[in-house]
């Protein structure tokens, strides 16, 4: 299964709408699967028509831990409170004894090691939940989504590629929607694909992001191309963009005109390229510069 993975240095760039109409037209041709794996702020369903409710089924799992106090063995020593570098431990006078504030926690571990009665343990959290629906595409879509205040979305992204892995058993593309920046859940989302399409605008923003996001690819070892999205709102950076891209051995894959379309296709939860046929030409320029291996 070819993996094709969909990202950008920042948000708003247009980056799942882009994943959603690529994976509708290579459909056409090929079996695919898409996993959307922005847990922070799962979208792209939406883009493909799909709500919440409309998922078959979901499942909740568990990515993280959170530390728990034995208030019986504990004698006091405040180490764990020293340790935490989330300050997530706070010191209870009148209990003499250390809080732990669950919300804050990120389940590193470090007070279960530096507690010299063994007082605290690491215990698992339900902290996301991942679903799998059928798009009227004819293809399926994996969504995960982190509970609110909670972390671990890189394991979490993980969890929803294997599941598209298994739900895509057979499929010749998975289109993968990765999150916006270059943290945990984009890096889990990169890693093993075989092929990035950096989505950006012609913003010196846009420029600096997408740089940080392409110098991770590079580290990984990925092939990758450069879509300008809302090119002709700003021709002399959409330039520079160019002369980047040049200068650094990539191709510029598409060059998409800012078009309000976007917007209404996104509030009535249909890929561009079906609210707009005009614009599937981009799409399919796009398809055409993909590596063919």
């Amino acid at each position: 299964m070819k993996k094709i993975t969909v990202l950008s240095g920042k948000g708003g760039v247009g980056k799942s709408s882009i994943a959603g109409s690529l994976a509708v037209l290579l459909a056409k041709k090929h079996e695919v699967i898409c996993a959307d794996c922005d847990v922070d702020a799962s979208n792209l369903g939406l883009v493909l028509g799909l709500k919440e409710k409309d998922f078959e089924e979901w499942e909740r799992i568990s990515t993280n831990e959170k530390a728990v106090l034995d208030e019986k063995k504990c004698n006091g020593c405040k180490k764990c409170v020293e340790s935490c570098y989330f300050k997530a431990i706070k010191w209870n006078k009148e209990k003499k004894q250390p809080v732990f504030d669950s919300l804050i926690c990120e389940g590193c571990g470090a007070c279960e090691i530096v507690c010299p009665e063994n007082a605290i343990i690491l215990e698992k959290v339900q902290n996301a939940k991942i679903g799998f629906g059928k798009t009227k595409y004819g293809f399926g879509i994996v969504s995960g989504q982190l509970e609110m205040g909670e972390s671990g979305s890189g394991k979490v992204v993980a969890e929803v590629r294997k599941l598209a892995e298994k739900k895509g058993k057979g499929a010749e593309i998975m289109v993968i929607d990765a999150a916006a920046g270059i943290g945990c859940p984009v890096i889990a989302s990169v890693v093993g694909s075989d092929f990035v399409i950096g989505v950006t605008e012609p913003t010196p923003s846009g420029l600096s992001d997408l740089k940080r996001a392409l110098q991770m690819t590079e580290h990984f070892g990925i092939g990758c191309g450069i879509v300008i999205n809302k090119h002709d709102l700003n021709p002399k950076f959409t330039k520079r963009i160019e002369a980047f891209a040049k200068e650094n051995g990539l191709e510029v894959l598409a060059k998409i005109p800012y078009e309000k379309a976007f917007v209404e296709a996104l509030i009535n939860l249909v890929p561009i390229i079906e609210f707009k046929s005009e614009t599937k030409k981009f799409f399919e320029e796009i398809i055409g510069k993909l590596p063919k291996d």
